[in-house]
């Protein structure tokens, strides 16, 4: 009898995989967001992505506890909420200043709940990074752009752990799929009242699906699976890449030119990177 073997996809792959996915989102985005708006750009993503995570997932409410729909709720709200502050952000600021300041966060969780002196020195390596990747920009940035940044990181923070949280209780993605649509429920409304009949032309579908798909449901899905089987401190400084990749969207999509000094904040936090995932692959348990 031959017998097959499954192929598991190692939680590391999914979280760079999904790093990689919803940077190019995001530098699609910031193109969408001169025609939409913030509000507007967000609530298409979110409505685009919610048919195709509910379609995959086919979610049932059935013999489910206060506990885990409280979960849900939450991480819902914290999931629209990131994301409206995120691209508020991107109205103001590049791609890649926005990404950094946003990265202030997880990085900051990741620091609260390592107890290990090589989780404490990868930390600080991906903070130098962090700091360099757009260090030449942020005399010019504009601060109520950083204000939105820094509530985006802050919310991506509450992201890591009620994802953890609601994977726990949900099985595969359905936790993730309902959050989505409470999300689509927060901000469908800001949407419509500021772009209104824009969001039904067929260019800003089109573009609108792409950012779905791109920055909703690969890596939500993606992460949402690997927060399973990885700790979210581990989860935080892998993260770290999203600096440099921002960077790199930013470069191939939006036409922002990379510096010196951006390619050594890129290698610091990439290297931060690589330590802590090479440290913690012994420790990941065998699902």
């Amino acid at each position: 009898m031959k017998v097959v073997r499954t192929v598991r996809v190692p939680p590391t792959a999914m979280v760079l995989g999904g790093v990689v996915s919803v940077q190019f989102g995001g530098a699609l985005a910031a193109l969408l967001i001169e025609r939409l708006g913030a509000a507007g750009t967000v609530s298409l993503r979110l409505a685009l992505a919610v048919p195709i995570l509910l379609l995959i997932a086919r979610p049932s409410l059935r013999q489910r506890t206060r506990r885990d729909l409280l979960a849900v709720v939450a991480f819902g709200i914290v999931l629209g909420l990131m994301n409206l502050s995120f691209y508020l952000s991107l109205e103001r600021l590049p791609l890649g200043v926005a990404v950094t300041i946003e990265f202030i966060g997880p990085l900051g969780l990741a620091a609260a709940m390592s107890r290990k002196p090589r989780d404490l020195i990868a930390v600080a390596g991906a903070a130098l990074g962090v700091v360099l990747v757009n260090g030449h920009e942020l005399s010019e940035v504009d601060w109520l752009g950083v204000g939105f940044a820094a509530l985006a990181g802050a919310l991506w923070a509450c992201y890591i752990l009620l994802s953890a949280e609601t994977g726990r209780r949900f099985a595969q993605l359905d936790g993730l799929a309902l959050a989505m649509v409470v999300s689509t429920v927060l901000t469908a409304p800001i949407g419509l009242m500021t772009a209104g009949s824009e969001l039904l032309h067929w260019k800003s579908l089109a573009i609108g699906l792409a950012i779905a798909i791109l920055s909703s449901v690969l890596p939500y899905s993606l992460e949402t699976l690997a927060l399973r089987r990885m700790k979210p401190v581990v989860f935080g400084i892998l993260m770290s890449i999203e600096p440099a990749v921002g960077a790199t969207a930013g470069f191939l999509i939006l036409s922002q030119r990379l510096a010196p000094i951006q390619l050594a904040g890129m290698a610091c936090v990439v290297a931060a990177s690589v330590a802590i995932t090479r440290t913690s692959r012994s420790e990941a348990p065998d699902i």
